[in-house]
């Protein structure tokens, strides 16, 4: 186990115990909201870039975690997703730190969540500061499903089903202690929604954590290529989410499911809290790995088809926080590869692509962008949006292509264009050959045009 500090005695890099206590008494300053289908902070909009580190709590040393923090940070990432209990399908770890004490039985384990650790509870509140030290939202787990009878994952993995009656202490005592750093919850983890059992602990989960922290935003992590959640929790939530996710038949709910939902009237923001992440197999034993272009066509066609209030970025290495030689648990559960060790996870270059991301949308659509469902080419993947005032377009083109613009009414005369490459990150002119034909750009990959209407 892990020798326990006290605060007083706690330092994460700079973060002394002052600091942390001048954090704890400013926190409400890093609050969210909402307004229409953006988010902002201190009224200003802001850009939900998170990174998927599901795991921290009970893999990552501080000394790590100071270092991962640092590099994010200096990325530009805004947030950070984590699972406030174990996570099931972790990477082992030899921090032999857990959330409560285990009874073993056989091949199968159960925690006995009447005894919290609170040497685990007070290193993650200690993890969770560091976090807002470096200017990013934390983004925590209520519920991940495997903690939830009738899920598809407690289904497979029949361990640590949470007891009705312990949700309630259970939430309270975590919103308790996390609310001083404003952060955004997601109340399920991963689920889906198969029985009125599992709806009723979400519901009480959700009832629960509201009393205790009124003021924070909540939404629900949902399993991949799901598109529903049941009308009396959506209609409580702040957000909605959803995951593309690593099954390759089902990329293209990337932009299906955000076309969809905005389609039906959806109005307030939409994230794709996990698209497939850099370098994680193709799921159920398919050979393969998703590069960064992958997730860049991911992340793009979410964000440009009304997910457009942030995007999330995932590398196989950093959400489980693997070490090599180390075990991985779902290689035959959910049919994934092997994960890279988290120090060469953490330096995948995909990363800096979604951060560029972020600042391509905040420079040219700081207001959001409104998804335009018009085909170009003939073709879906081809993702366009406009910002508020119908003054420039933005179109995600996977694959290099002359493209024509007279189904969006746009003509030599009335519009100036240029490219983004993305593989490159350049930017440059783009000319047309005709009345309604931009060129064909340099771009060996993919790439987003930019095109400004003229006097609009």
């Amino acid at each position: 186990m892990l020798t326990r500090k006290t605060d007083s005695q706690f330092n994460l890099g700079t973060v002394t115990f002052v600091q942390l206590q001048i954090l704890r008494f400013i926190g409400g300053g890093f609050m969210l909201s909402t307004k229409g289908t953006q988010f902002f902070q201190n009224g200003k909009p802001f850009f939900y870039l998170a990174d998927t580190c599901w795991s921290a709590f009970t893999n990552i040393t501080l000394e790590e975690w100071q270092y991962y923090l640092d590099y994010r940070e200096q990325q530009g990432f805004t947030a950070i997703q984590m699972n406030i209990l174990s996570q099931w399908d972790a990477s082992g770890s030899d921090l032999d730190i857990l959330p409560y004490p285990i009874t073993q039985s056989g091949a199968h384990y159960q925690y006995d969540f009447s005894k919290p650790n609170h040497e685990y509870f007070d290193r993650a509140e200690q993890m969770v500061a560091a976090v807002q030290a470096h200017h990013m939202v934390p983004v925590l787990v209520l519920l991940w499903s495997n903690y939830v009878p009738g899920t598809w994952s407690a289904n497979m993995n029949i361990n640590n089903q949470m007891p009705f009656d312990e949700i309630k202490p259970y939430v309270s005592a975590v919103t308790e202690r996390f609310k001083k750093f404003s952060p955004i919850y997601f109340v399920s983890g991963d689920t889906d929604f198969p029985t009125e059992e599992t709806v009723n602990y979400y519901r009480e989960a959700l009832k629960v954590a509201k009393v205790h922290d009124a003021g924070a935003l909540y939404a629900c992590h949902i399993k991949g290529r799901l598109a529903e959640v049941p009308a009396e929790l959506l209609n409580q939530l702040d957000f909605f989410c959803y995951q593309s996710g690593h099954n390759l038949a089902g990329q293209n709910t990337a932009y299906t499911i955000p076309s969809a939902l905005r389609a039906q009237g959806y109005q307030k923001p939409i994230i794709n809290a996990e698209p497939c992440y850099e370098q994680i197999s193709y799921s159920r034993n398919l050979y393969g790995r998703y590069d960064a272009r992958d997730v860049r066509q991911a992340s793009w066609s979410s964000v440009l088809s009304g997910a457009d209030a942030g995007i999330t970025y995932g590398a196989h290495g950093i959400w489980s926080w693997h070490r090599l030689n180390h075990s991985f648990g779902i290689v035959q559960g959910e049919g994934f590869d092997a994960p890279f060790d988290w120090r060469d996870a953490l330096h995948f270059d995909g990363a800096n692509d979604i951060a560029y991301l972020k600042t391509i949308m905040e420079q040219y659509f700081p207001n959001g962008a409104t998804a335009v469902q018009t085909k170009l080419h003939c073709e879906e993947s081809i993702r366009i949006s406009v910002n508020e005032n119908r003054d420039r377009y933005a179109i995600y083109l996977p694959t290099n292509t002359i493209l024509d613009l007279n189904p969006l009414k746009i003509t030599s005369t009335n519009a100036s264009a240029y490219v983004i490459d993305l593989n490159k990150r350049q930017q440059y002119p783009l000319k047309f050959t005709d009345s309604t034909h931009l060129a064909m750009s340099r771009s060996e990959a993919d790439s987003v045009i930019i095109v400004d209407i003229k006097g609009a």
